[in-house]
């Protein structure tokens, strides 16, 4: 039996000889989501080799593990991680910063193990891969277009949940770490929306999943155009405050852009009308999130009653149009995530969701109001982090946003005040607390919506 056939036949034998080294190295990795809870254990729930180990160069392996943690419940089976392993005798220099560690035995041993995407030999294989669509053990391989050869690949250091690896400046290819079983909304969304012909968002060209067996395949990674030379919506802000400049073109223009997909979600994918129990379910999860953030930040004490009110206010209201409708929509919806291209045009990428929520939750549809939530938030953030910034700036952008959304969608937000101060609530609270486990330096930012949102009648 070869060295190959050997590692790929025996897993039992694998996972052993890796946990010590992923016991320390798995914790470091920024988008490892259980930070703070000791690891228990790990399951391997598959291997594949992407490249076959031999004596003379680097090895590839694609793992996906189950990570073991302390929960709130002990049937909870883990958190499963996408690993891709690069295998080397020896590590050269210039790789120092991927090293994982020597493996003393099994399989590997005498090997040293490495982070696989930060060998560009690894990465370009991996393109490769996309490029020739089919099974490969586990996992399978599909694309839409043909994909150029010898693009050569760089890591984005920008990601935080993802991994993500731009080739050639044609392609950018994101890696999703924490695999749920079920398809991604980043591969399913962009689908959807180009299928219907809706231009605002990157066509996916290609992309790689778990087989599905009897189970719904389980998305690994996307491959989509990469808008070179494009700017953010949270730089072009940043920049028109540092230069005391008005932004309320830009937003109406990005109120616009939200509406487009909207409506292209909403002819691509089942809708639905929101019954009473629908709305009494929301408004309870809000509440429930409120809660648990004022014991985790008690600065938030004084106006859970005020915030309170604004989900309460949700569960007795109905639409000024009938029942509100749900559907598909982004799920994090923020300055950061609509690109500004080259050529002027709007561009919304990254449909995964708030990636610490459940997928099923995630893909649920919702009142597309909560993405105008997440986009009015985000003009208080701007306004209210850079040092010349003005609540009154932020109001002018709020309104503009709104208005060029109408002009789209035909329906203006702030026609429906009761929907719309629950989600910029729930939002708020959940600022508080990212801000208050993370940045407590910009704790303020949201604290200074949840006084707003607190009182008995929102004022600007």
């Amino acid at each position: 039996m070869s060295e190959t056939a050997s590692t790929a036949r025996a897993p039992v034998a694998l996972l052993p000889s890796l946990v010590p080294l992923l016991h320390a190295w798995l914790p470091r990795q920024r988008w490892f989501a259980g930070k703070g809870r000791p690891v228990t254990g790990f399951t391997l729930v598959s291997v594949t080799e992407l490249l076959p180990l031999d004596t003379t160069g680097p090895g590839l392996l694609h793992l996906l593990v189950r990570v073991q943690q302390p929960g709130p419940t002990t049937t909870s089976p883990g958190d499963c991680y996408q690993l891709l392993l690069g295998v080397r005798a020896d590590l050269p220099p210039r790789l120092a910063p991927a090293l994982i560690g020597r493996v003393p035995d099994g399989p590997l041993a005498g090997r040293t193990v490495y982070e696989g995407l930060s060998d560009p030999r690894l990465a370009a294989l991996l393109l490769e891969r996309l490029r020739t669509p089919g099974p490969l053990g586990p996992l399978r391989f599909s694309r839409t277009v043909a994909i150029p050869e010898g693009l050569a690949p760089r890591v984005l250091d920008a990601e935080q949940s993802n991994s993500s690896l731009v080739y050639g400046d044609q392609y950018i290819l994101k890696v999703f770490r924490r695999v749920y079983p079920g398809a991604n909304p980043d591969l399913e969304l962009p689908l959807a929306l180009a299928r219907a012909g809706c231009g605002r968002v990157p066509a996916p060209v290609a992309w790689y999943e778990t087989g599905g067996g009897t189970g719904e395949p389980s998305t690994l990674g996307v491959l989509q155009p990469f808008l070179h030379g494009s700017r953010d919506g949270w730089q072009l802000a940043l920049e028109a405050l540092a230069a005391g400049r008005d932004f309320t073109t830009e937003a109406r223009a990005l109120g616009r852009t939200t509406a487009e997909v909207h409506t292209a979600l909403a002819g691509a994918l089942p809708t639905l009308a929101l019954g009473r129990s629908h709305t009494a379910h929301l408004a309870q999860g809000m509440s429930r999130r409120l809660d648990a953030a004022a014991q985790a930040v008690p600065s938030l004490m004084p106006y859970v009653p005020g915030l309170r009110a604004a989900f309460e206010a949700v569960a007795s209201a109905r639409s000024g149009n009938g029942l509100w409708r749900a559907q598909r929509v982004h799920g994090d919806l923020h300055l950061g995530q609509i690109l500004r291209t080259r050529d002027g045009d709007w561009s919304v990428i990254d449909f995964e969701g708030e990636p610490a929520k459940p997928l099923a939750e995630r893909r649920r549809p919702q009142p597309p109001v909560r993405d105008v939530a997440g986009m009015l938030r985000s003009f208080d953030y701007a306004a209210r982090t850079h040092d010349r910034g003005d609540p009154r700036w932020a109001e002018r952008c709020r309104d503009a946003y709104c208005a060029g959304y109408a002009d789209a969608a035909g329906t203006d937000p702030r026609d429906e005040p009761a929907l719309l101060r629950a989600y910029e609530t729930d939002k708020a609270v959940y600022e508080v607390l990212y801000e208050a486990r993370h940045r407590p330096d910009w704790l303020p930012v949201p604290m200074a919506a949840i006084r707003r949102l607190a009182a008995p009648t929102p004022t600007p």
